[in-house]
C-alpha cells in the first residue's frame, strides 16, 4: 500500500511544479494573436490529420468543460482561426479544421512556447524526462 503522506507530499509538489511552469510560460502567449486557450485548441487541430479533429476530441484534451470548448470555438470561427462543420460520422458532432490563418497564429506562437518548455525542461537530464514522462503517463492510465 502506497504511504499515503509520501503520496499527499508528491501530489503536491506534481501540482506545484506544474502551476509555477504554466505561470513562468503564460508570458509566451504575450505577443500572440492567439490565447493560451485557442492554442490548446490549435494544436489537436493541426496534430490532426488534414488539420481537423472533431469537437470531442478537442474537448477530451482540454482541461475545460464542454460548453466552454464549444463557445470557444464558436469564437475562433468568428476571428478565422477554424471552421465548423456537422460531422458526416456523427449528425450531434463537429468537425473543427484550422484556417491558413489559423495554423500560421499557431505555428507562431508554437516555436516561441516550444522554445520556452525546452528552456524550462532543460533543468532536467534527458534520463530524468524520460523517467517523467513514464511517470506522468502512467498517473493518466485508468
Amino acid at each position: 500500500m502506497t504511504d499515503r503522506q509520501l503520496a499527499l507530499e508528491a501530489w503536491e509538489s506534481l501540482f506545484r511544479a506544474q502551476h509555477e511552469l504554466m505561470t513562468a510560460m503564460s508570458s509566451d502567449f504575450d505577443q500572440s494573436t492567439v490565447t493560451e486557450a485557442e492554442y490548446d485548441v490549435l494544436l489537436t487541430v493541426t496534430r490532426a490529420p488534414g488539420m481537423a479533429a472533431r469537437l470531442r476530441d478537442i474537448t477530451s484534451n482540454m482541461l475545460i468543460s464542454q460548453p466552454s470548448v464549444s463557445r470557444l470555438v464558436d469564437r475562433m470561427v468568428a476571428r478565422g482561426l477554424v471552421t465548423k462543420a456537422s460531422d458526416p460520422q456523427d449528425g450531434r458532432g463537429a468537425v473543427i479544421t484550422a484556417t491558413d490563418a489559423g495554423a500560421r497564429a499557431f505555428r507562431q506562437v508554437a516555436t516561441v512556447h516550444g522554445r520556452s518548455i525546452a528552456e524550462h525542461m532543460s533543468r532536467l537530464t534527458d534520463d530524468e524526462l524520460r523517467t517523467l514522462l513514464e511517470l506522468t503517463e502512467k498517473l493518466r492510465r485508468q
